[in-house]
């Protein structure tokens, strides 16, 4: 069935003519997505549906969004974005040399809530990706989540009990009362890099912001794909967190809170 997809003049210069009318005929194109903007649920045989082409310095990924809340457009991010462990964006690599369409990269979900250590409520944001990640250029059908953010400095724990270490370096980016983005250190040197960033700001509730400007600094825990899922009180997020760390699936740092 031919999909409800808008694909600009922009996009189809980069991805070719012959990718852009597969995609409108239905092929290579999701039925459901994640919209890369709001992160809800959208259906392209539904509805009027954006193909957003986010662009490094050598690798693209094709996303989908609700054209409500974005046109159909190409968006130069970082190389690093794209090449990192991380993905943010939900869709598909697209070789820039030649135009093709590999296997669905994973969604990174980012989920704000209060997390009570040692009496005392503190900011926190729970990473859990909708798939398993693997080292850029892996070939095997492993999870190296955990492994990568071990390597980046951040703490294997087995029960959540005190706050973790600081993660020189790494800060949240909070503007306006709403979570822009986690940075990390640019490898390159120089301004810090995007390693997760909302394509709309998320918004977090008074609670966590006045937790948030109290410590100054907001807790990150990470989970591989099935470990947390999405809870909708924190006493439920509190109780997947702590069976993550018992089971050996979960890592955590502290970082600065960059912005207000």
């Amino acid at each position: 069935m031919p999909r409800m997809l808008d694909v600009s003049d922009e996009v189809r210069a980069e991805i070719g003519d012959e990718e852009a009318d597969r995609l409108l005929a239905g092929a290579n194109a999701p039925g459901s997505y994640d919209c890369t903007s709001c992160r809800t649920p959208g259906d392209s045989e539904q509805e009027r549906t954006s193909t957003v082409l986010f662009i490094g310095d050598e690798t693209a990924v094709l996303a989908f969004a609700h054209a409500s809340c974005l046109p159909s457009q190409v968006v130069q991010v970082t190389e690093e974005q794209l090449q990192g462990a991380v993905r943010s964006i939900s869709g598909d690599t697209v070789d820039l040399d030649p135009h093709k369409v590999v296997p669905e990269q994973a969604v990174l979900g980012v989920t704000s809530g209060l997390v009570l250590i040692a009496g005392e409520l503190h900011p926190a944001l729970v990473v859990e990706p909708t798939g398993p990640i693997v080292r850029p250029g892996a070939t095997g059908l492993g999870d190296d989540f955990l492994p990568l953010l071990i390597e980046q400095g951040f703490m294997p724990l087995t029960e959540i009990t005190e706050v973790p270490p600081v993660l020189h370096g790494w800060s949240v980016l909070l503007a306006v009362g709403q979570l822009h983005a986690v940075l990390q250190p640019n490898a390159a040197g120089g301004q810090p890099v995007a390693w997760w960033q909302a394509h709309q700001p998320l918004q977090v509730t008074e609670g966590w912001r006045a937790a948030a400007n109290k410590h100054q600094q907001v807790l990150m825990f990470a989970a591989p794909v099935g470990s947390i899922g999405r809870q909708p009180r924190e006493d439920l997020l509190r109780d997947a967190l702590d069976k993550a760390a018992a089971g050996g699936k979960l890592v955590a740092a502290a970082m600065p809170l960059a912005g207000t």
